[in-house]
C-alpha cells in the first residue's frame, strides 16, 4: 500500500487572473486521484480541505493521518464524505463495516478511529473518492 499527498496553497483572486493555462492546471487540477493499491490526496490551504481517492485492488488500504494533520488518526479532528465511483467496496471504520455499491456514499464524523478501504471484487475494484474538512464536533456515521 502507498499513501501519496501534496500540499497546495491558496491563490489570491487578483493573482489568478494572470495565470496561464499551465499554471491553472498546476495549481487547481488534481490529475492523479485513482491508482491501484494507493491512497492519493491533496491537502489544500482553502479551508484545509483534503480531496483524494483510494482504489483497493489487491490489498486493503488504510487511511493514514498525513503530516499536515498533526493527529494520530485521519479523522481525529476531521469529518469526511466518501463516494464510491467504481465496483462494490467496503469501508471499515472503527468496529463498523459499510458496504458501498456504485454511486453510494458514506458520511464519517470525527473521532479517533482507523478507516480502511477494500474491494469486493479485484476485477471490478471500488474507487472511493473523498472530501474531508475540519470538524468542531462529531456526528454519527451515515450511509447515503
Amino acid at each position: 500500500m502507498k499513501t501519496n499527498y501534496e500540499i497546495r496553497y491558496a491563490a489570491h483572486p487578483e493573482d489568478a487572473k494572470n495565470y496561464d493555462t499551465k499554471r491553472i492546471r498546476r495549481d487547481f487540477l488534481i490529475e492523479k486521484v485513482f491508482a491501484a493499491d494507493e491512497v492519493n490526496m491533496v491537502y489544500s490551504m482553502y479551508d484545509r480541505m483534503v480531496v483524494g481517492g483510494a482504489m483497493p485492488v489487491g490489498e486493503v488500504l488504510k487511511l493514514e493521518a498525513i503530516d499536515p494533520l498533526k493527529a494520530p488518526y485521519f479523522l481525529t479532528r476531521r469529518e469526511m464524505g466518501i463516494f464510491n465511483v467504481g465496483g462494490k467496496g467496503i469501508v471499515k471504520v472503527g468496529g463498523e463495516s459499510f458496504e458501498l455499491d456504485y454511486k453510494e456514499a458514506l458520511y464519517l464524523g470525527s473521532g479517533d478511529r482507523e478507516v480502511t478501504f477494500e474491494s469486493v471484487d479485484a476485477a471490478k475494484p471500488a474507487k472511493f473518492y473523498f472530501n474531508s474538512t475540519t470538524a468542531d464536533r462529531s456526528y454519527p456515521d451515515k450511509k447515503v
